[in-house]
Formats: C-alpha cells, structure tokens, sequence
C-alpha cells in the first residue's frame, strides 16, 4: 500500500489561492494623461493580453497540476510492503572452530563416505546456524594464531559462506591450537555487550600455542559473563590397514578433555563429545535447547521511495510553463 509520511504537507495545497487572495497585485497608478493621435494601436495591443490569456488557459491548469505533483512529492510518498517476520533474541553467541591440522583427520563418516573433522563440522554447523533465527552470530577460527572472521551480525548465511569457505592451515602453516588465545579474543569481542554471551569452542586437541593459557582465559570469561560450551571433536579409535595386517589407533589421543571440561564448568556452561556426525549432530541440538531462541516475534515492513514519480512530473510541467512562457515573450 501507498503510505505518506508527511501528510499535513496537503494542508498547502490552497496556498497559491489563499495568496491570490490576500496579495492583490500592484497596480500603476496613472497620475496624467497622455494624448496621443493613434490611438486605435493601443486598443489593439490592450486586448492582445486577454486573447492570449483566453486562448492558452491550459498554462494555468498545468500550474494548478505542477503544484498538486510537488505537494504530493514533498509529502513522502512510500511503498509499504508486506510484513516481514524477524524474530531477535538478543543473544550474542560466537562460534570458534579449531582448523589446526588435525582437523583433516578423516574419522568421520557420511553417506558411507569418509570425511574429515573439518568437513563434519561445517555441515552441522550450518544447519545450527541457519536455525539461530534472531541471535546475532560471530565466527572466530584458530589454529597457531586466532582472529575474527566473521564479526557478531544478524546475517546468518554470511557467517555460513565464509565458515565452508575456511580450510585447514588458513590461519598458519603450523599444526598447533591456540585455545587460550581463542577464547581471549571472544571476551575481547563481547565484553562491551550487554547481551546474553555465549561461546561455542570446537576443537580436537589441546592448547599447543598463543600467549594466554585457557583456564586463565576462561576465568576472565567468566568475570565478563561469558557462557562457553566446549565439545570434542574426534573418534575414540579407527582401523587402520598396514603391510602387518589391521591395527587400531586412537587419531584422538591428543584432546584434552580434562581442560575442556574445566573451561567449560568455569564459565557455566557443558562440555560434548563428538566421537561421529550423528554425536554432534545432538550436540548441536542440545545446544539448542539450552540456549534457546526467541519466541516472540517481531515484525516490520519494507518501505520503498516513491517521491521521485510526482517530483519527475512537477518538473515536467513546469519546465513546459517555462519554455512556452519564453516563446510567447520571444512573439
């Protein structure tokens, strides 16, 4: 529907009568008289004035139009469109995925296809994120060193694009987990908001690398209310095939569960195991119902210009006015 956002500009739409009105115009007043012997070319150049006025009255009715258009653009005309859904929690939660080269262990399994941590994680943590309807979400990626990828927004498939666009070694070149620097920089990045906080930490190993240890980190977390949830990534065994025969190995022998649980118990919140897709597939799940999204629902409604339409045709008209004004007085 069409809506105006100034509607009292319509309240000058008589302006132009009620000044015609109450401003008559000057008139000469003719203090003598002038003889003159040819008078019949004055009579005829008197009545030239009324004919022209008589004959052109479409002037006047294209300044009636052009006035009408300019009130009509000056009172904001817009487009209102249907009402969007849009649901806002006011939940700030970032997700910081470990991409240190023991990510690329293929332990996983999907569609009877093997696949490795990296992988898993990126498509269950899509659908996790396309269902945070209303959190403004952040992504943080570590390896050796950890940044910001992705800064707290309400832009879900943002988040998600450049999350499956991440690959194993992107922050260095090194197989080391900088898990203390990673939660560092997420309290850094939320501590001026006044939100609900919330870390989800993914990792698959122990903290190799970076300045600040992770209980240290996550005991400054927990002084800025910061709630983070760790889960552990990786299957507990894997057959492997050699020239001796199959042999079983733990490819998750590195993760420290114990500090992860302990980050985990300090700020509040729960530590996972993901031994399988399926494992942290619930985890993600789970997460939702701990931390659950807004219910209510808010709604607003697009709005689209439209003030350039009447404005286009004022001009139109008045430039007509102009240029035929600028013919008769050329005659």
């Amino acid at each position: 529907m069409i809506h105006f956002q100034w509607t009292w500009i319509f309240l000058l739409l008589p302006l132009p009568v009620l000044i015609r009105i109450f401003l008559k115009p000057k008139t000469n007043v003719i203090t003598s008289a002038l003889k003159v012997p040819f008078l019949e070319d004055f009579a005829n150049y008197e009545t030239k004035p009324i004919a022209i006025t008589q004959k052109n009255s479409w002037v006047f009715w294209l300044a009636i139009l052009a006035w009408i258009f300019l009130i009509t653009a000056s009172a904001r005309p817009q487009w209102l469109g249907d009402p969007i859904e849009q649901a806002i929690s006011g939940r700030d939660l970032m997700l910081a995925v470990d991409l240190s080269g023991s990510m690329s262990e293929e332990d996983f399994e999907i569609n009877n296809q093997r696949i490795n941590r990296l992988t898993a994680t990126k498509i269950v943590a899509t659908d996790f994120i396309r269902r945070r309807v209303g959190d403004r979400l952040g992504l943080i990626v570590f390896g050796t060193t950890a940044y910001v990828q992705v800064p707290l927004t309400f832009d879900r498939e943002t988040v998600i694009k450049l999350l499956n666009e991440d690959f194993i070694g992107i922050t260095d070149d090194k197989p080391q987990t900088s898990i203390g620097d990673a939660i560092g920089l997420a309290v850094k990045r939320l501590e001026t908001q006044e939100n609900s906080k919330v870390l989800i930490l993914l990792t698959d190993g122990a903290n190799t690398a970076g300045e600040v240890k992770p209980l240290k980190a996550a005991e400054l977390a927990a002084s800025k209310n910061l709630k983070i949830y760790t889960i552990g990534i990786g299957a507990d065994e894997v057959l492997v095939r050699s020239l001796f025969g199959t042999r079983k190995i733990n490819p998750s022998k590195d993760l420290d569960e114990k500090t992860l649980t302990a980050i985990a118990k300090t700020t509040g919140g729960k530590y996972f195991r993901a031994r399988n897709t399926e494992e942290l597939n619930k985890i993600y799940q789970h997460l939702d119902e701990l931390e659950p999204v807004e219910k209510d629902k808010r709604y607003f409604r697009p709005r689209k210009a439209l003030y350039f339409y009447p404005l286009s045709i004022a001009l139109m008209l008045a430039t007509i006015i102009i240029l035929f004004k600028m013919y008769k007085h050329d005659l």
